[in-house]
């Protein structure tokens, strides 16, 4: 759970009192009169509540058909509050079906942050064999440990569910991990490792992450630390993950360690950082001590990966939580707050001599693609700035891929810009100087409510010969993959009318579009 940035004793007694008298009934007077998923900045192809706050995905496990998608969530208002875990389902992760709250606070406190698993051998007891436990392993967070100045706020737990999820029951011997004495120890993460035949735990401990086994997900033991003089420390360390992968290519194994943070992001305020290494059920050595991002954009946050997704699929499928603590609480939505990223499958590629870690949207992504509204065009030479035509369709629901090729020499600086009629924009830009690309919001629209959201975002990367981009814009948000994932750059905006006019520019010297392709994508929602 991400809340750290704030201070805990002004939610609890200030923020939460002022969200309970202005934002109650989850909406002002005006939204409810609105129809869900049909609200100005409501993403359509994106996960978000039906009304109320929502930051964190949780508890994400894949069992017989169906994917789960827990998240924190505050059911009584549009602004952070007593942490629940939501709860959705999906059999192809773009469609969603809400359920009820899964996991609600109690004597213990809030239910922040953790993941789940499927308890397939019954280690638990909590099953059988023939119907095995989904464990969820979470954060309580105890409010009245906060108010009284305490340091052991926190604690890891488990529930349990035999009917797919769709009811718990939380283990009578909780906690499970007891608070070791940090104030910052939460966001526990589990997975079955084949070659220990046990559970592996890593969970955050203010600046870096602890790592325990079980036998049975109720007694943990404490195998090792790993980040105090690795990686980024300018805010504190939350959610992590970690999980084997196989590079691209090869019979070649990497474990990756990924681990959120904030404030200390790329860009300012959250950010997610990963490192690549060994793990021997008891301890992960890095191969280096360096930070790499996993998205450069301002907002992706708190994101982690299924768990349990069959091996025949082979995939390892991350989503994140499509904002940023710097303004999440202020944003201009009413009904809700917040969304998700675009699931995403990640991979790991050798790249002269380092490894990269990619992300691509997952394919379900083409069962709303509508390519019959596709707009291409294809070998323009661009020098200068040239409007595409977009047949008169707007970009506020669309997929937009472009191929760029270069000249010997490259331009001074290159890219796109989304417009609309009231000359609100975003920029996307590469600057061969300085061998980065630049994501520029200053204008996009309301900034109002956060003097942190206008701003330029930075992402160093070498180009080659050849460029691909492939940006997804739903409503007020942009997904930036650049060849085909090496770089991505996800941001959000919130423009006054949806952006409607697609240009491509170089300065100084001339490339060529190769190809442009614009495409719709389906509302998920049932409106």
């Amino acid at each position: 759970m991400n809340q750290k940035y704030f201070n805990y004793q002004l939610i609890i007694l200030v923020l939460f009192v002022w969200s309970c008298f202005s934002c109650s009934n989850q909406t002002t007077k005006n939204a409810e009169n609105t129809k869900p998923y049909t609200e100005k900045f409501r993403p359509q192809y994106h996960f978000s509540p039906d009304s109320a706050w929502m930051n964190d995905p949780n508890g994400m496990v894949y069992f017989e058909g169906e994917y789960h998608l827990f998240y924190q969530f505050y059911p009584d208002s549009n602004v952070w509050g007593p942490m629940h875990w939501g709860h959705a389902i999906s059999t192809d992760l773009v469609h969603w079906q809400h359920l009820p709250v899964a996991l609600s606070p109690d004597s213990l406190g809030f239910i922040f942050s953790g993941s789940a698993v499927v308890d397939r051998n019954n280690t638990s007891g909590f099953g059988s064999k023939e119907n095995p436990p989904l464990i969820a392993i979470f954060t309580y967070h105890n409010p009245e440990i906060v108010e009284a100045g305490g340091v052991e706020v926190e604690s890891q737990a488990i529930a349990y569910s035999l009917d797919k999820g769709r009811s718990w029951t939380k283990y009578e011997g909780n906690p499970v991990i007891p608070n070791d004495g940090n104030r910052d120890f939460r966001d526990p993460n589990v997975i079955w490792n084949e070659e220990i035949q046990k559970w592996n735990l890593v969970l955050s401990a203010s600046d870096h992450v602890q790592i325990y086994s079980s036998e049975n997900l109720k007694e943990w033991k404490h195998e090792s630390d790993f980040g105090i003089d690795a990686g980024t420390h300018d805010g504190v360390w939350e959610c992590p993950d970690l999980f084997p992968l196989q590079i691209e290519g090869t019979d070649e194994m990497k474990w990756v360690l990924i681990v959120n943070i904030n404030p200390g992001g790329p860009n300012g305020g959250s950010g997610t950082q990963y490192f690549l290494g060994e793990f021997d059920g008891h301890e992960f050595t890095a191969d280096s001590k360096e930070t790499n991002w996993v998205d450069w954009g301002r907002d992706n946050y708190a994101g982690v990966t299924w768990s349990d997704v069959p091996k025949e699929d082979g995939r390892r499928i991350f989503l994140g939580w499509m904002s940023n603590w710097d303004y999440a609480a202020v944003v201009p939505t009413k009904r809700w707050r917040s969304a998700m990223t675009l699931p995403r499958s990640l991979s790991l590629i050798k790249k002269k001599d380092s490894y990269v870690l990619k992300s691509t949207p997952v394919k379900e992504i083409d069962l709303i693609t509508d390519e019959s509204t596709s707009v291409i065009t294809e070998n323009i030479e661009v020098l200068g700035e040239k409007k595409l035509d977009l047949k008169g369709r707007a970009l506020n629901q669309s997929r937009i891929s472009l191929e760029f090729e270069m000249e010997e020499t490259l331009p001074q600086s290159f890219g796109v810009v989304f417009e609309n009629d009231l000359g609100e924009r975003v920029i996307l830009s590469y600057l061969s100087s300085a061998g980065q690309f630049q994501f520029n919001r200053t204008k996009s629209g309301d900034m109002s409510f956060s003097d942190k959201f206008s701003g330029v975002s930075f992402a160093p990367y070498k180009i080659g010969s050849t460029v691909t981009l492939d940006i997804f814009v739903d409503a007020a948000s942009s997904e930036i993959f650049v060849d085909g994932g090496e770089l991505v750059m996800t941001e959000i905006f919130f423009s006054t009318q949806p952006f409607s006019t697609l240009k491509v520019f170089a300065d100084k010297q001339a490339l060529t579009l190769r190809r442009a392709e614009v495409t719709a994508i389906r509302s998920i929602w049932n409106k």
